[in-house]
């Protein structure tokens, strides 16, 4: 019981950053229905963000994290305003393949301007950990988890209760009909790779600062944080959240409890995209997914 609890926390804690990443993926296919493959690249740039200001810059760890959220939120809005602004109502593939080559140019970009396989991060938890009766918890997965929730309440309170996070449900529904009502498009499209950024910012900054450091690895986030966004559902902000943690505490478990001997090593790598096809021959939509009905 004692590891099944201890892997469980470390499972919840991987968990909310891919939910943060796949949260990034939501928020921009919900505006424009465009699933963004530099998702990843914005995660890479919170971490080396972080290692510049607070490792050769010596800002405080906690300012520089903020500093590096909104750079990341900046550049989203740069690469929309200057890029894809004027590929509107061009083909979705070529809108998928700028994407794409956006995150291999960030991720070379990163790798000249910060050489190195490893940038380590003295980030204020480090390797402590806490003891609850027999289960040993890493801090950094206790800040992890706090980053991560304060993020969601952020986003899902501002998504809610604000002026433009109304106007963003009103543009995910009828972009046509949210217009007609006053609301900018572009300015919510802006907006929503903003908070793209930012959310990967924050999963990228969490990764970083483990023993591993910045390191150009982080970039691949986005790979296994996919199968989290088809889990819960392309335009579920919820779904988002949930099939984060599930797919983190899959991964988990199976790196905790299946040895080498039985399917070979690195199967948890595997384990996400198996709990993906499992759920889509059940529900071919997501878990809260909504079902497409075309008029024939």
């Amino acid at each position: 019981m004692t590891k099944f609890l201890q892997l469980l926390v470390g499972g919840v804690a991987l968990g909310s950053i891919y939910a943060l990443v796949t949260l990034g993926f939501v928020v921009i296919y919900r505006a424009s229905g465009l699933i963004n493959f530099a998702e990843g690249s914005f995660a890479l740039l919170g971490g080396y963000f972080v290692f510049n200001l607070h490792v050769t810059w010596g800002l405080d760890f906690y300012l520089s994290l903020v500093i590096a959220v909104i750079a990341v939120a900046f550049v989203g809005v740069v690469i929309e305003r200057v890029i894809l602004r004027y590929m509107i109502g061009k083909p979705v593939y070529a809108l998928i393949m700028i994407t794409i080559g956006l995150f291999i140019f960030i991720q070379q970009l990163v790798a000249t301007i910060w050489p190195g396989e490893s940038n380590p991060i003295d980030s204020p938890w480090g390797q402590k950990t806490v003891h609850v009766g027999d289960v040993v918890i890493l801090v950094r997965n206790i800040w992890t988890l706090g980053f991560a929730v304060v993020a969601f309440l952020a986003f899902f309170l501002f998504f809610r209760y604000t002026k433009y996070g109304v106007g963003m449900r009103a543009t995910a529904l009828d972009q046509e009909a949210a217009a007609a009502q006053g609301i900018s498009v572009s300015r919510i499209f802006a907006l929503s790779w903003a908070i793209s950024g930012a959310v990967a910012a924050i999963a990228g900054v969490l990764l970083a600062a483990e023993p591993s450091g910045a390191r150009g690895s982080i970039s691949l986030i986005a790979l296994t944080a996919f199968p989290a966004l088809i889990l819960g559902g392309l335009e579920s902000p919820g779904g988002a959240v949930i099939g984060g943690l599930v797919i983190g505490i899959a991964q988990t478990m199976t790196a905790g409890y299946l040895t080498q001997d039985f399917l070979g090593s690195g199967f948890d790598q595997v384990m996400p995209y198996l709990v993906m096809v499992l759920v889509l021959l059940i529900r071919p939509y997501g878990l809260f997914g909504s079902r497409e009905v075309q008029r024939v």
